[in-house]
């Protein structure tokens, strides 16, 4: 049967389209125009730019998926933000994982998700040898001193590009910030602050605030 991929997620700005023969031996096609071949290319170039820790690599998939090629929606790549943030484990690894999956199905992910954790493994591992080969490297302790400021930079850049568009109004806006104040002053644990956020959110959309209301992911960016 043919299934519109972004008609199943109510998604118009990745136009995706699977194909599937009811033949002997099923194969699938893509009709999206975005091939195997530069798929790969974009995940290594993410995975290449992805500094300063799920923030920044967050910032980054954003810039190049989102904005740059436009194969997912500016909603539907928060939607999907929001549900790796509550799954165990590294939520920006998890987003590329469902976005490779999204164009390529299984292949895709996995590719996506290898390829975004390739340049770390080859960075602690080109250390890891560094320090076992030669113990405490002054110059290495100097770069990354120098570097934290700039990771620092890329962290605040990042969480104020992706807060401006998942922060609509006021209301969320206040909301973040008393989860800021409850985390980082108060060290209230992190599942207490979703669990709250989450019974918040519920209660606002069931009394009909607009502030609450859901936004469809056919709506373009």
């Amino acid at each position: 049967r043919d299934a519109q991929l972004a008609e199943q997620q109510g998604e118009t700005v990745m136009d995706a389209t699977v194909n599937k023969t009811a033949e002997a031996g099923t194969t699938q096609t893509y009709d999206h125009g975005i091939s195997f071949g530069e798929a790969f290319r974009v995940w290594l170039r993410v995975a290449v730019l992805s500094f300063g820790g799920p923030a920044g690599q967050i910032a980054v998939m954003h810039r190049i998926l989102v904005e740059e090629k436009n194969w997912i929606s500016e909603s539907r790549f928060l939607h999907a933000l929001n549900y790796c943030m509550l799954l165990p484990g590294p939520e920006a690894q998890q987003l590329a994982t469902y976005i490779g999956w999204l164009l390529h199905r299984t292949a895709g992910g996995i590719m996506a998700g290898g390829l975004f954790i390739l340049p770390g493994i080859i960075a602690i591992m080109g250390l890891s040898y560094v320090y076992a080969a030669y113990g405490n490297v002054g110059f290495v302790e100097a770069v990354f001193f120098g570097l934290k400021a700039a990771v620092l930079a890329i962290v605040v850049h990042a969480v104020v590009r992706v807060g401006k568009r998942a922060l609509r109004n006021r209301v969320m806006i206040a909301l973040a910030a008393v989860a800021f104040v409850a985390i980082f002053f108060f060290n209230v644990a992190f599942p207490i602050i979703i669990i709250a956020a989450g019974v918040i959110g519920y209660l606002g959309a069931r009394s009909g605030r607009p502030e609450f209301a859901a936004i469809e992911h056919g709506g373009g960016k």
